[in-house]
């Protein structure tokens, strides 16, 4: 009975773990593969990046803790590094500036915010590379989008502006929203299963006495 109970809970909790993956991905947007690239994958209707950011914390010089990419949950302050890894090729024939803005949100849409400042700034120039980089001091915990700007000053249109929000401080392990959540229902699910077992178990035994007094 107790092999049968931790079998049941690893599957159930793997089974989780990879709903939680499918669900690791931005707007609903179509994904679209690229196994060489780090981060994950942030588009509009026109651009699409492979997104990571990298956080030198102002509590030391850990190197292995600055190695670790995030994606849109940052865990807490310090110096951000940024990198938008460019999927269409041809852009990289186009300028490119950069802005990171702190937001207030204002709906559940990605465009749904106010911008409160600008914490960096960034003019448009080249990435032949392929890889556009940005930095900037993060001295608070909230949200922030990093901005994108196609084209520079020429950039007038929205669709030229590919808007990736990201959050600081929201959980210490820079988990996404979607990881918690899978994470949070796999242990309801294992907790559920096991208080089943056990209720069952008890049944069975009750059964077992009853049986066992009237043969007596």
């Amino acid at each position: 009975m107790k092999n049968t109970i931790v079998t049941l809970c690893g599957i159930l909790l793997f089974s989780t773990l990879l709903h939680g993956c499918d669900k690791l991905k931005f707007d609903d947007k179509p994904q679209i593969e690229d196994i060489n690239s780090v981060g994950c994958l942030i588009t509009n209707d026109f651009y699409a990046v492979h997104f990571s950011a990298y956080l030198k914390s102002s509590g030391g010089n850990d190197r292995d803790a600055l190695l670790r990419p995030y994606c849109q949950d940052i865990p807490g302050v310090g110096k951000a590094f940024f990198a938008a890894d460019l999927i269409d090729r041809d852009i990289r024939k186009t300028p490119i500036g950069v802005r990171v803005v702190e937001v207030q949100k204002t709906g559940s849409k990605p465009d749904d915010f106010t911008e409160l400042r600008t914490i960096a700034e960034f003019p448009a120039k080249l990435y032949p590379r392929g890889v556009v980089e940005a930095q900037a001091d993060i001295d608070k915990n909230g949200d922030y989008v990093l901005v994108l700007i196609v084209g520079g000053e020429d950039a007038l249109a929205e669709e030229d502006k590919l808007k990736i929000p990201f959050t600081v401080g929201g959980n210490m392990f820079g988990l996404s929203t979607e990881w918690l959540i899978a994470l949070a229902a796999g242990w309801v699910l294992v907790v559920a299963v096991v208080i089943f077992q056990v209720v069952l178990l008890r049944k069975r035994r009750k059964a077992n006495k009853i049986a066992a007094a009237q043969q007596d």
